[in-house]
């Protein structure tokens, strides 16, 4: 899989991209069809809310629609965390809904055969 890691206002340190590395690892795991993975790490020098002054943004490409998500929190490595988080929801919705396609066509399959048994 392609990395991509881009900072805007962020010194990358070495701690902070392993961190990510292990975070988008962890995706890696749910779907091994990862195409790219595009993270921008932004610190917003003059915050609304200077409780949530980092923002952490990933692009996924997979298969058809790429997922995104973001988050914004105090902490660098929470933003990272939570924004994994959701994406991790994403990856798992993507798979339960073909897994539920794939199941319908071999049940529709499985009752024509019964009727053109019958």
């Amino acid at each position: 899989m392609k990395f991509i890691l881009s900072t805007h206002n962020i010194t990358l340190t070495e701690a902070i991209e392993q961190h990510v590395l292990q975070q988008i690892e962890k995706l890696e795991h749910i779907d091994r069809w990862l195409i790219d993975a595009r993270v921008t790490l932004e610190k917003d020098h003059v915050a609304h809310s200077p409780e949530k002054q980092f923002k952490c943004g990933i692009r996924i490409g997979v298969r058809g629609n790429d997922l995104f998500a973001e988050d914004r929190e105090s902490d660098l490595y929470a933003a990272v965390d939570l924004s994994v988080k959701k994406l991790q929801a994403q990856l798992r919705a993507r798979h339960s809904k073909a897994k539920a396609t794939k199941h319908k066509q071999a049940a529709r399959l499985k009752e024509t055969r019964r009727s053109q048994a019958a």
